[in-house]
């Protein structure tokens, strides 16, 4: 009964969570005028143009990123077998940033820096797929995490000689603040850029969980049961890759949302991936809706998103290797 009640109140619970980020800002909106403003029975033009051209791209664009880092990590460690990976596993995140922060520095409009930021994560993880691949000894998986860390590595030092090149006037202070994660500025173009991306990434996930679900049990298990278990796993991280890059592109580098938010939903679903994805995705948009309307409520200048969520993230898996260090001496 628990397990068929919890993916209803999450839902209720990121309801719950657009209505009160849609409601909240500079220009508050009661929550009422919203559901009368959407169903188009309130002719306040204010309230309608704040509402479709600044609140919800950005309440969509968080809920989206949400959603896109924490299936992402659910996947990573589902396929390696380790609850430790994150999104940025296999350079992801690092290839994306490298991409955006060349596109500030080469002054591009921002629709080009977030396609820079996608096109070079998706090429990192490819170039770490390849390396891979090519290499012989040790196992698969072993091999491609650490050919992740060593272009992650580079892409970092890519992104370190940008900042050391760029003008620390305009350009610097841009690329600090992107590289903390942001959703500022965000518009419904940026959400529709993003989109097709995310969608198409989640959906083999949410329709292969079943499937996915006998990666943790081993290769031999998953092939004696009638699963590719090669092929399949490359499929879960190409997928992963795409939504992760294209949610880096959008928003910048956000950590530990990825880690956290998979933990936190094993905790109500257990470790059954089937059961942990549609979870997981409900929990990561309503966190980050919220931690979003928080960054943007909680001082006078906008708080960028990586520091609310290294902030709420490290206390939390702290607590969680608590918890499983006293399980695990029990």
């Amino acid at each position: 009964m628990a397990d068929r009640a919890l993916i209803p109140l999450l839902l209720v619970g990121l309801i719950l969570a657009l209505l009160l980020a849609a409601a909240t800002g500079a220009f508050p909106i009661p929550p009422g005028r919203i559901v009368a403003v959407l169903a188009g029975r309130d002719g306040d033009a204010q309230a309608a143009a704040v509402l479709w051209n600044i609140r919800l791209p950005r309440v969509l664009a968080a809920a989206l990123v949400g959603a896109a880092l924490s299936g992402a990590g659910a996947a990573y460690q589902t396929v390696f077998r380790n609850p430790l990976v994150s999104p940025d596993i296999l350079g992801v995140s690092a290839g994306a940033g490298f991409g955006a922060v060349l596109g500030i520095l080469l002054g591009l409009p921002v629709l080009a820096i977030q396609l820079m930021g996608f096109g070079t994560g998706l090429a990192t993880v490819g170039l770490v797929l390849l390396l891979s691949l090519s290499l012989r000894g040790g196992g698969q998986v072993l091999v491609m995490v650490l050919c992740g860390i060593a272009i992650g590595a580079l892409a970092g030092a890519g992104i370190s000689l940008v900042k050391l090149l760029a003008d620390p006037e305009s350009q610097l202070p841009a690329i600090t603040f992107w590289l903390m994660g942001s959703l500022a500025g965000i518009k419904r173009p940026d959400v529709a850029a993003a989109l097709p991306a995310i969608v198409t990434g989640l959906v083999p996930l949410i329709l292969l969980r079943w499937r996915i679900c006998l990666l943790a049990l081993g290769d031999d298990e998953a092939r004696s049961l009638g699963v590719e278990a090669g092929r399949l796993r490359l499929l879960v991280i190409a997928c992963a890759t795409l939504v992760t890059a294209a949610a880096v592109s959008m928003a910048g580098v956000i950590g530990w949302v990825g880690l956290m938010v998979p933990h936190m939903a094993r905790l109500a679903t257990g470790p059954r991936f089937d059961r942990l994805l549609p979870a997981t995705l409900l929990a990561g948009a309503a966190f980050m809706v919220l931690v979003d309307t928080a960054a943007r409520s909680i001082a006078t200048m906008e708080v960028p998103l990586g520091i609310l969520t290294a902030v709420l993230g490290a206390p939390v898996f702290l607590w969680l290797l608590a918890r499983g260090a006293r399980t695990w001496s029990e």
